[in-house]
């Protein structure tokens, strides 16, 4: 009697099968593709993608069941500030201050708490919430520091504000000339520092500050990268790296502590040269980091009038801002990076500050031809003249939502109603051909992209307000907008292979989340909560662990 065939078994698949997910993700071509599993590879990349009905391996590695739960690609922050951002934790915190007396009342507590602290140091305070029609002075913040130096950065990082014992540290008197590109402000009817710096001006205080230790920036990368990841950030692009900085992101790698995905813009010519030598460097550390090119600065912000505009502030009819130098200085500066392939990133937020850029660009286009995907930061202010110029090269406009929210009263006052058609003018930028790359400018905002999500479908704060969005002509889709946080921001940092899709062949960085920004209400993804968040395949960050667990081997339970 013949045996009875065994049906053959199923070869065992290397890697960790994610199912029954509702997943989404950008598809490639602007719109957004749905499936219910994915087979992450040996190797940390997607190797396929299942759709409803499609077999799937039987035998895997690990095979974790997502119980129905919202996935999505990780977030990319097109524009942060890594070591800032985890600075501003570890510092004086006064971005949540409504009033000048509530500001002073936590310098003086946090004063108080910290004795042996040889400065005070802190971030974000913000004179236009206080309603106090004025900047702060010198004489209110000896009041409450107790004879220390104290040096306050305003929140958008363009002005600092110091009192009496940090002048004399930093021997600045009335003879003290403003530097180029710069403001000391002064005393009504004298020469006397009043206490606020702008723009160039700041270094002349910050110089004076004690430098952090090596083991004070390498705290300062964990605390930031804990913000990142509770975030659903697993990719950032840090606009104005250091060489310090550049060797604490060394460090954390070296010892496998490198979690987020880093993309270097260095700080200038120098630091340019000193981290990447001859040209950017390749993906280090299992794609975890990498240098791309240069930060420079054209303008200061709109908040402390340090934005370069073509016509005076509405507000303050004496000024049109402080450019850091003029169209010929930026020119060399942008060939001397891009003759070695250095990308070129702009900060630009003033219509005249844009234009300037453009304008180099225009001329550097005829020499330095091929993939250069010029970038131009923050791009606030912009002639709707100069829109189209955007599609020319095929810039990257590198914005970031939760500005416009944060500061459209304040751009109001500054532009007055005339000049407002141009502000934050996403869509309209995106149909002269300029490729979204949407970030938060962290710690200027909190990095919340599903906060950015919501404001650019919008153009609402968290308060629902104005009611039909402020200047509602720039509204985006839900699909461009996430396709501003992934594709967009992979694009701009030439990683559109690799990041910003749940796609064959990419990064499986990814993030199970409560809530279908596809179909919640905005308020609903204004509250999105991350749940876990994976890069390259391992579980990074979950809400229902300790946050300083180390990643994780793939589908292990928490």
């Amino acid at each position: 009697m013949a045996k009875k065939k065994t049906p053959p078994t199923e070869p065992a698949v290397a890697g960790t099968l994610i199912d029954n997910v509702d997943g989404l993700t950008p598809d490639g071509k602007g719109g957004i593709e749905h499936f219910d599993g994915f087979l992450i590879g040996a190797d940390g990349h997607i190797a396929e993608v299942y759709h409803s009905g499609e077999k799937r391996p039987q035998r895997v590695d690990y095979r974790l069941d997502g119980q129905g739960r919202v996935v999505m690609p990780g977030m990319i922050d097109a524009h942060g500030h890594v070591m800032a951002t985890g600075f501003a934790k570890m510092t004086l915190d006064l971005s949540a201050t409504k009033s000048l007396d509530e500001a002073l009342s936590r310098i003086a507590a946090w004063t108080a708490a910290h004795p042996d602290a040889p400065w005070i140091l802190g971030s974000g305070w913000n004179q236009m919430l206080w309603g106090l029609g004025r900047m702060p002075t010198a004489a209110e913040l000896d009041g409450v520091t107790g004879g220390k130096p104290a040096w306050l950065t305003r929140v958008d990082g363009h002005a600092g504000w110091a009192n009496s014992a940090a002048l004399k540290a930093a021997a600045i008197t009335a003879t003290t000339a403003d530097p180029a590109g710069g403001e000391i402000l002064r005393v009504a009817g004298s020469r006397k520092p009043a206490g606020v710096f702008v723009d160039a001006a700041t270094e002349l205080v910050a110089n004076a500050v004690p430098r952090p230790r090596p083991e004070d920036r390498d705290t300062a990368l964990g605390e930031a990268q804990l913000a990142f990841l509770a975030q659903g950030v697993t990719s950032i692009a840090d606009m104005g790296t250091s060489i310090e900085d550049w060797q604490a992101f060394r460090r954390s790698a070296d010892l496998g502590h490198l979690r987020v995905r880093i993309v270097s813009y260095a700080a200038g010519i120098e630091n340019m040269r000193l981290i990447g030598g001859p040209r950017p460097t390749p993906w280090l550390y299992h794609d975890r980091l990498k240098m791309n090119g240069l930060k420079l600065f054209l303008d200061g912000a709109l908040g402390s009038r340090g934005a370069w505009l073509k016509q005076p502030y509405a507000d303050s009819a004496g000024t049109t801002g402080l450019p850091q130098m003029n169209q010929t200085q930026l020119g060399n500066l942008m060939s001397r990076a891009a003759i070695d392939n250095f990308q070129v990133a702009v900060h630009a937020i003033g219509d005249e500050a844009n234009a300037t850029v453009l304008n180099a660009i225009d001329e550097l286009s005829e020499t330095y031809t091929g993939d250069r995907r010029w970038r131009i930061e923050h791009a606030q202010i912009v002639d709707p003249d100069d829109f189209a110029r955007f599609g020319t090269h095929g810039i990257i406009a590198s914005m970031q939502p939760q500005h416009e929210a944060s500061d459209r009263v304040m751009a109001e006052a500054r532009l007055g109603p005339d000049r407002l058609t141009g502000a934050y003018a996403w869509k309209s930028l995106a149909a002269a051909g300029a490729t979204l790359a949407f970030g938060s400018d962290t710690p200027v905002e909190p990095a919340l992209p599903f906060e950015g999500i919501a404001v650019a479908i919008t153009r609402q704060g968290s308060d629902g307000q104005p009611f039909a969005g402020w200047q509602p002509q720039e509204i985006l889709s839900r699909e461009a907008a996430i396709n501003a946080y992934t594709t967009g921001a992979a694009y701009a940092m030439f990683a559109e292979d690799k990041l910003g899709r749940i796609a064959k062949g990419y990064d499986a960085d990814f993030l199970f989340v409560d809530t279908d920004p596809m179909l919640a209400t905005p308020e609903q993804i204004r509250k999105t909560r991350v749940l876990e968040t994976w890069i390259g395949g391992q579980r990074a960050w979950a809400a229902a662990q300790d946050e300083n667990m180390t990643a994780e081997k793939p589908g292990e339970a928490p």
